[in-house]
C-alpha cells in the first residue's frame, strides 16, 4: 500500500484514537489529571487529521484551516497535560495562541496564503512543544525513564515544526495545502505518525513510573502521620545502624503519648488522630538530618538518631516533650494532662536487630511511666557511659 498522504492521515487517525482510548484507560486506574489532557490531546488529534481528509472533498476551510487549529488545539493540551505532570504553573498568555490562530482568518486568498498558513501553524506548535519538553527539565531531581524520553521526544518534535516554518518561508518551495503537494508534506505526515506513537509511549511509561513509585511510598508511609511504618524502618535504618561505632553513636528513642485515652474519650477518635499528626509534625521539626522517624501504631512512636551523644539525646527529648506538651495542653482540656513519656537506648555497638534495640527501649519506656510520666529515660550503652538510667 503506497504511503500517500491519505493512507497516512488514515493511520494518523487510527494510533491517535488508540492513543487516547489507552490513556484514558490508565486515568481510570491512576487518576491522573495528566493524563486526561494527553488523553484529549490524542482524540483531537484523531479529529483533526479526520477532518484533513475533507481537503480532497474541496472543503478546504474545515479541512485546512479548523483542521490544523485542532492539532494546535491539540499540542496546547498536551503542554496541559506535562504542566499537570510537572506541577507548573502556565502563564495566561499561553491562551494567546489561539488570537494567533484566529487571525489567520484575515489573511487573504492570495498564492503565499498556504507559506504563511503552514509556517504559523508550525511555529505555534514548535514553541509549545519546546515548552513542555523545558518544563520536563529535572531541576536538581532525577526523572524517570519515561519522562526523559518524553522530554527529548517533545523536543525533536517541536525543532521539527520549526524546521517546517523555515523551509516554508524559503523561496520555490513548493506548498499546496489543498492538495498535499510538495514534499515536505510526505515528511510532515511520517513524522507524525511516528511523533504520536512515541509521545503516547513516553507519556504512558511516565505516568506508570510515577504511579509505581507512589505506590512504593504509600506502602512505606503510615497513612494518617505519612512518618515511616515499621517496616519501613526496618529496611531504612539497618545503613544507620550498620554505621554505628564508638566514635559515631547512635540512639533510638520510643515514644508514647501519656492518657491519650482521654483525648479520644472526651472528644472523639478524629481529635486524637489530630493529635498524632500534631506529633508527627513535632518530631519531623524538631529531629537532626540524618534521623529516621516512624509510627509503629496507635500511639507510639520511635526515633533513631545518628552520630549523637547523651546530652544531644536528652535535649531532642527534652524539646519533644515540652513542645508536645505545649501543644496539646492549648488544644485539648483533660482532667489528667496529656504528654509524652520517652525510653532511649544510647549504643555504639551495632545491635543484632532493630526488634532487640526497640524491646531495650521498650523496658526504659515503662520505667518513665512507672516514674510518673512526662519523662524520659535513657539507657546508655555507649563505650563512655554507664548502664544505670539517667532520667530527665
Amino acid at each position: 500500500m503506497a504511503l500517500d498522504p491519505t493512507t497516512l492521515l488514515t493511520i494518523t487517525i487510527a494510533l491517535a484514537a488508540a492513543a487516547a482510548l489507552y490513556l484514558a484507560v490508565e486515568w481510570q486506574t491512576v487518576r491522573g489529571p495528566s493524563l486526561l489532557f494527553w488523553s484529549a490531546g490524542f482524540a483531537t488529534i484523531s479529529v483533526g487529521s479526520t477532518l484533513a481528509l475533507l481537503r480532497s472533498s474541496g472543503i478546504l476551510v474545515i479541512g485546512i484551516w479548523f483542521a490544523n487549529g485542532l492539532l494546535v488545539t491539540a499540542h496546547w493540551l498536551f503542554l496541559l497535560g506535562v504542566a499537570r505532570f510537572t506541577e507548573a504553573r502556565l502563564s495566561k498568555a499561553w491562551y494567546l495562541i489561539f488570537v494567533v490562530w484566529l487571525g489567520l482568518l484575515l489573511l487573504p486568498d492570495q498564492p503565499w496564503w498556504s507559506k504563511v498558513m503552514l509556517a504559523a501553524n508550525s511555529l505555534l506548535i514548535s514553541l509549545l512543544m519546546v515548552k513542555a519538553s523545558g518544563l520536563l527539565r529535572p531541576h536538581g531531581k532525577s526523572l524517570s525513564v519515561g519522562a526523559v524520553q518524553l522530554r527529548y521526544v517533545l523536543l525533536v518534535h517541536g525543532l521539527f515544526y520549526f524546521s517546517k516554518a523555515v523551509t516554508a518561508v524559503v523561496p520555490g518551495t513548493l506548498i499546496d495545502l489543498a492538495a498535499f503537494r510538495g514534499e515536505i508534506f510526505q515528511i510532515s505526515l511520517v513524522e507524525g505518525t511516528m511523533a504520536v506513537m512515541l509521545i503516547a509511549l513516553s507519556m504512558t511509561g511516565s505516568e506508570r513510573h510515577r504511579r509505581e513509585k507512589r505506590m512504593a511510598r504509600l506502602a512505606a508511609r503510615d497513612p494518617l502521620t505519612a512518618l515511616y511504618n515499621r517496616r519501613a524502618l526496618e529496611m531504612r535504618g539497618q545503613r544507620l545502624l550498620e554505621s554505628v561505632s564508638q566514635a559515631r553513636p547512635a540512639a533510638l528513642l520510643l515514644m508514647d503519648i501519656d492518657n491519650f485515652k482521654l483525648v479520644n474519650d472526651l472528644y472523639g477518635h478524629s481529635a486524637g488522630d489530630r493529635l498524632l499528626v500534631a506529633l508527627s509534625d513535632i518530631i519531623r521539626a524538631a529531629l537532626p538530618q540524618g534521623s529516621l522517624a516512624a509510627r509503629l501504631g496507635g500511639d507510639e512512636f520511635v526515633v533513631l538518631l545518628s552520630d549523637t551523644s547523651s546530652e544531644h539525646l536528652l535535649a531532642v527529648g527534652s524539646t519533644l516533650r515540652e513542645a508536645f506538651h505545649a501543644t496539646a495542653s492549648a488544644t485539648f482540656s483533660t482532667p489528667q494532662p496529656v504528654t509524652l513519656s520517652i525510653g532511649a537506648s544510647l549504643f555504639s555497638q551495632p545491635p543484632p536487630n532493630l526488634a532487640a534495640l526497640i524491646e531495650r527501649s521498650d523496658a526504659a519506656l515503662y520505667e518513665s511511666k512507672r516514674g510518673g510520666r512526662n519523662r524520659i529515660q535513657l539507657v546508655d550503652q555507649s563505650v563512655n557511659g554507664s548502664d544505670p538510667l539517667p532520667t530527665q
